[in-house]
């Protein structure tokens, strides 16, 4: 990252707000009447409680060119909208994320199972995580950090080919509900379904 690039990027993370897509994340925001909150070569600059000091560069807009064996089915925003991670996520790392994308989100200040959308808690810890080696380059907060830096503009090929195949291999959870629950029946295995929405995927099936 070159120093001018950095130089001639200067911009503040709360001047500016985010649309958010719907559907095939590939295609451009419904409308597009919404301003992006990063331009394509902006100097994203983090400083919170679990990484300091991190810049990354936008390099594609926001929501688009993804690479072609990654299609989630949920934008963040509309994750965190759903239900997702007790609530508890990106509660100190907002200022690096568009406002938009916590209108309406279940939050708190406190993790509570209770606003999930299955109303069941469905992940580990993250001590577990850095134990089994399933934090990856610069994203401490794991696979959804990384998701949602991929969606905003941050490419990172050799992590990106890492964390899409990581997602792909997700899809086998959704082939164990389709197995074993009548479509539709949300009330079957609640903890994989909601395991389903915090990887992307259509815990709904």
């Amino acid at each position: 990252m070159s120093s001018n690039l950095i130089a001639r990027s200067k911009f503040s993370l709360r001047n500016f707000r985010s649309g958010i897509g719907r559907g095939r994340l590939n295609r451009p925001f419904v409308g597009s009447i919404l301003p992006a909150m990063y331009r394509l070569g902006d100097i994203v600059r983090v400083n919170d409680r679990m990484q300091r000091g991190y810049a990354y560069e936008i390099m594609a807009p926001a929501g688009r060119q993804f690479d072609a064996e990654f299609e989630p089915k949920y934008a963040p925003a509309e994750m965190l909208r759903l239900g997702v991670f007790e609530g508890k996520y990106c509660n100190d790392c907002r200022p690096e994320l568009p406002d938009a994308w916590f209108d309406g989100a279940r939050v708190s200040e406190h993790a509570d199972a209770k606003l999930n959308h299955f109303g069941i808690k469905s992940r580990q810890p993250l001590s577990v995580w850095r134990e089994k080696g399933w934090i990856l380059g610069d994203d401490p907060r794991g696979w959804f950090q990384w998701y949602c830096r991929y969606w905003l503009g941050r490419r990172v090929p050799e992590i990106d080919q890492k964390q899409i195949k990581r997602w792909r291999a997700f899809r086998r959870h959704a082939a164990q509900v389709r197995a074993n629950c009548e479509p539709g029946d949300c009330a079957c295995r609640p903890r994989q379904r909601q395991a389903l929405l915090q990887w992307s995927y259509d815990p709904f099936i």
